[in-house]
């Protein structure tokens, strides 16, 4: 008798089933699929000579995680590929707004749309770097992420948590509309809205910060 039975052999029931036969655990996983893997995997069942995703190929957070870097998947042949070109919102009229791994390319490209754009993100890419360590801390933290919210980066405090745009209180579009001129920083932040803070929530959140 497996001392635990994971459902689903996707990157979330393989972590867990790994981290489990870490401890010592005995575990069966269970998979209705041919194949492990859930949404990230990939085949040639569009044409035999291209490699297309299942689902999905984006994975900044699983880079990131310290659960997955703790399991040494290069041992076992994981390799991550970054594009050098991360997002491309194409318009109408054909241009087109390019986020890059290269800041200065990101900005020169936001310039063309609006001068000034460039400069904006530049202000974004310097308060990430200010909080991305509390931030990510509270993106891997069990919910409420309330010790990982409270540790403030430079003595920075509540004050630089809630300048934060994307993780607060307002919709990222609608934040991109206000700090850029052009178009192309807005479309390239119109992405999944965050998730509306009511203002109950958000006086506890806010006291939970500060």
């Amino acid at each position: 008798m497996p001392d635990a039975v994971v459902i689903g052999a996707g990157p979330n029931g393989l972590v867990a089933a790994n981290l489990l036969a870490d401890a010592g655990w005995s575990v069966v996983v269970l998979e209705a699929q041919e194949e492990p893997g859930g949404a990230v995997r990939s085949d040639r069942g569009v044409h035999p000579d291209y490699v297309s995703d299942v689902f999905s190929a984006f994975y900044p957070l699983a880079a990131a995680s310290p659960v997955l870097a703790a399991l040494e998947l290069e041992r076992e042949g994981l390799r991550w590929s970054h594009a050098e070109r991360v997002l491309a919102h194409p318009l109408a009229d054909g241009r087109c707004a390019v986020l890059s791994r290269d800041r200065d390319l990101t900005c020169a490209s936001l310039d063309t749309f609006a001068p000034g754009d460039g400069a904006s993100w530049e202000r974004l890419y310097d308060m990430w770097e200010n909080l991305q360590e509390p931030l990510m801390g509270a993106l891997f933290t069990p919910f409420p992420p309330v010790r990982a919210g409270l540790g403030s980066p430079r003595g920075s405090g509540r004050a630089a948590v809630c300048a934060w745009p994307a993780p607060s209180c307002c919709r990222c579009a609608g934040w991109a509309r206000r700090s850029s001129r052009g178009r192309a920083a807005g479309c390239c932040w119109r992405a999944t809205p965050c998730t509306r803070i009511w203002p109950p929530r958000r006086r506890a959140a806010a006291a939970s910060a500060g």
